[in-house]
């Protein structure tokens, strides 16, 4: 198993996980053009895309996808019905070009199989997948508001995982951002903070896990070395010098391969 980040942060996420010569998009948030460009630069054929499964409706996660649909209309759209709706309504694809899924209910596509979670987020029905393929688990949870215990259960599934770790709250709170703002970043539905996503590693990595992305890094609010001194910490109090860690960006590939 292969994972690749494609663009991590506010302006665009897309995330591949590949088989052999077949690959799994999750989110869609590059403009068609670029997206196509970075799987050039990653070595992977976007006509290999079987299948694309969405988080949430979320512009920065989907904004790329009514191009990339009708230019690869081999990969099936995969989406909860809410999130279905309200993706069709922000594109104007129509609803029936989404293979609808249900929370909680592990579903096929390709070598992938592939189990979406409720996650806390202020739009409809947002999730996380945990992606199985050839005997390995990814963990995908971006876009989380807060460090809920039932996330735990999944995370230590998982031999690779992308956590969102977004906004460091002081800077945060120094931050320019209007209040308003502030308030939905650090609620129970807004962002996962450096020291929530320290917790969540440092309470349920198994010694399953290898590596670990930190991703959807704020660029007014946070910086990779915060992130990385954080989980460092976390990591070390639980023992763990066996797990590797990387931040992700909105402009850098990342590879990792298992």
């Amino acid at each position: 198993m292969k994972v690749v980040s494609l663009a991590s942060g506010s302006s665009g996420n897309a995330y591949c996980v590949e088989v052999g010569s077949v690959a799994l998009l999750v989110d869609c948030g590059l403009s068609c053009r670029e997206l196509v460009r970075r799987c050039a630069a990653a070595e992977i054929d976007p006509k290999s895309i079987v299948a694309i499964v969405f988080t949430h409706n979320h512009t920065d996660h989907i904004q790329g996808l009514a191009t990339f649909h009708s230019r690869f209309p081999q990969a099936e759209l995969y989406a909860n019905m809410m999130t279905a709706e309200a993706i069709a309504a922000k594109t104007g694809l129509a609803e029936d070009v989404f293979t609808v899924f249900e929370n909680y209910q592990e579903f096929e596509a390709g070598p992938f199989s592939i189990l979406p979670f409720s996650i806390p987020h202020d739009v409809p029905d947002p999730v996380g997948f945990l992606v199985k393929a050839e005997g390995k688990t990814y963990f995908h949870a971006t876009d989380v508001g807060a460090p809920i215990d039932s996330l735990g259960k999944y995370l230590s599934e998982a031999d690779v995982a992308t956590l969102e770790s977004n906004h460091d709250p002081i800077m945060l709170r120094q931050s320019s951002r209007p209040e308003s703002l502030k308030r939905r970043i650090l609620g129970q539905r807004g962002h996962l903070s450096n020291d929530e996503a320290a917790y969540l590693v440092k309470k349920y990595a198994s010694p399953r896990l290898k590596k670990l992305f930190l991703a959807h890094l704020s660029g007014e609010c946070n910086a990779a070395h915060i992130v990385e001194r954080t989980i460092e910490s976390a990591l070390k109090e639980a023992g763990r010098s066996d797990i590797s860690y990387e931040t992700l960006s909105q402009d850098k590939l990342t590879f990792f391969s298992c």
